[in-house]
């Protein structure tokens, strides 16, 4: 039994190894500079996550052992979890306002509007 005829289409694309990466600079420097607190300019950043709302808090240039002794205080004030990644603080949760305070309290400061 025959269920038809196969058709032989051809759209008439050509492919070859044209395809290139594009290698561009990054926009943004990372600095390995170590700044005391009163010489930080911290933002704020919002994301959501899988539903859930993450506060970022960066971007800091400190040694990676204060940072986290940092995080680690700011966590247990806070009551919540986070982490340190590429040197900003993501926070569980929308938490600028506290963070805000404590973070001065502390000797940072922020950009202006954030």
């Amino acid at each position: 039994m025959s269920r038809g005829k196969k058709l032989d289409i051809f759209i008439g694309a050509d492919i070859d190894d044209s395809w290139s990466e594009i290698q561009t600079p990054r926009k943004t420097k990372v600095s390995n500079e170590i700044l005391e607190p009163q010489k930080h300019f911290l933002l704020f950043k919002k994301e959501k996550r899988r539903g859930k709302t993450v506060t970022l808090v960066g971007e800091f240039q400190l040694p990676k052992e204060d940072a986290v002794t940092l995080l680690k205080l700011l966590k247990k004030k806070l009551g919540c979890g986070g982490s340190y990644k590429e040197n900003f603080m993501e926070f569980q949760g929308e938490l600028k306002d506290k963070l805000r305070n404590l973070l001065i309290n502390e000797g940072f400061r922020f950009r202006i509007g954030h």
